[in-house]
């Protein structure tokens, strides 16, 4: 029966992270770390914003994949192939995020789409016999992603700006639908309380994800650090780039995580709060790291000079990341505002863009005090809330 591809919630182990799970992130280690040298490669406004459209539709992939795994048992056989297949199809996306905007984008949106259109085929006809609500719901969303499918295809069928045109409007359509609660005219929408989600799945399922992105900023600070002369400032940076990815997992781990993790587990709407918290709020932060991966690998290789795009680098990645961390605990934990430290975090590194620009610091110096504000900021967030503030 369908029903037994479901998990049994209000037992002790349902909201556990499966290692089927686990394996099937181990694709996006490497979606991550193509994303890393695709910017690097061209790190112009052009190439970020190509390699931003790349990362909002691989993001949507893999969010959208644990939704479904909430509400499916991953330790069923036909979840489990399902997931297989889906690692197929990320292996190929990966492979292919190099030469999306080239010979391969015919490959990106081919596969891209029928992943997407597939797998929200397939928990539709789970649903069909769980409720009607959940039904609708999926059939609501195979729609919307059916459409945007259209948008990749065309794309990947045409070349240059009439690629990236298409390309955009297929990522607007698969965003601006969840907030649209996936209208559909004659199905009406949906309603957030029926995503009826485990909030402690999701919120694990997108802290492993965060580690997945840390851990691939430890394998370029490593790799790239290996590969230079062993002289003081290859050191120095090496050292400053491990501190500054130590700071990123306090900033959010320390306390974010686990408090948000609680709200989400025990509120009334936890699809509202998976929906802007961990659905919208993450990119920023998944985002940040990968920048900051791409700031270290600059700053280890060059580091008595950086160009104004990498400078935009070494300053955005960790304001980015501070952002999206401020506004994710924001959020989640029914603040007035966002963590002071946060806000001063960003206004420090603000401040340091006319020195910057100026060239008054070489890189090493704008990424030592860069992981400087993320100490700071990781410091001072312990010490306030150890004080109860």
């Amino acid at each position: 029966m369908t029903t037994s591809l479901l998990r049994q919630r209000g037992q002790n182990d349902s909201s556990r992270v499966a290692m089927v799970e686990l394996f099937f992130d181990l694709v996006f280690v490497f979606a991550v770390t193509q994303f890393s040298h695709a910017l690097l490669a061209d790190l112009s406004v052009g190439g970020a914003l190509r390699t931003l459209l790349l990362f909002l539709a691989v993001w949507w992939l893999w969010i959208f994949t644990s939704w479904v795994t909430n509400w499916l048992d991953p330790d069923r056989a036909p979840v489990r192939i399902m997931l297989f297949t889906l690692m197929l199809g990320g292996l190929l996306l990966s492979s292919s995020i190099p030469a999306a905007f080239g010979e391969r984008g015919l490959v990106f949106a081919v596969v891209f789409a029928s992943m997407q259109v597939g797998r929200t085929l397939f928990v539709t006809y789970v649903m069909r016999q769980r409720s009607e609500v959940h039904y609708r719901n999926f059939v609501r969303i195979s729609l919307w992603l059916s459409l945007s499918a259209v948008f990749w295809i065309l794309g990947g069928l045409r070349e240059g700006p009439e690629r990236v045109g298409y390309w955009i409007t297929a990522v607007a359509i698969e965003y601006v639908s969840p907030l649209l609660y996936f209208w559909v005219p004659g199905l009406g929408r949906a309603h957030t309380q029926d995503w009826d989600i485990d909030g402690h799945h999701l919120a694990e399922r997108c802290a492993l994800f965060v580690i997945i992105a840390l851990g691939e900023s430890i394998l370029v600070t490593g790799a790239t650090f290996a590969a230079q002369p062993w002289i003081t400032p290859t050191v120095i940076a090496f050292v400053s780039a491990f501190l500054g990815s130590v700071a990123m997992w306090w900033i959010y781990f320390d306390s974010g995580a686990e408090r948000a993790s609680h709200r989400i587990a025990h509120s009334d709407d936890p699809g509202r709060l998976a929906r802007l918290n961990y659905t919208y709020l993450h990119l920023l932060i998944i985002g940040g790291v990968i920048v900051c991966a791409v700031a270290d690998e600059l700053v280890l290789s060059h580091p008595g000079h950086a160009s104004n795009a990498g400078i935009a680098a070494i300053l955005g990645g960790p304001a980015l990341y501070l952002l999206g961390n401020g506004l994710f605990k924001w959020a989640s934990n029914d603040r007035r505002s966002p963590p002071l430290s946060h806000c001063a975090g960003l206004v420090l590194l603000a401040a340091l863009v006319p020195a910057a620009y100026a060239h008054v610091l070489p890189a090493l110096g704008l990424g030592m005090a860069t992981t400087a504000v993320m100490v700071l900021v990781a410091t001072w967030e312990t010490i306030a809330l150890r004080r109860g503030a």
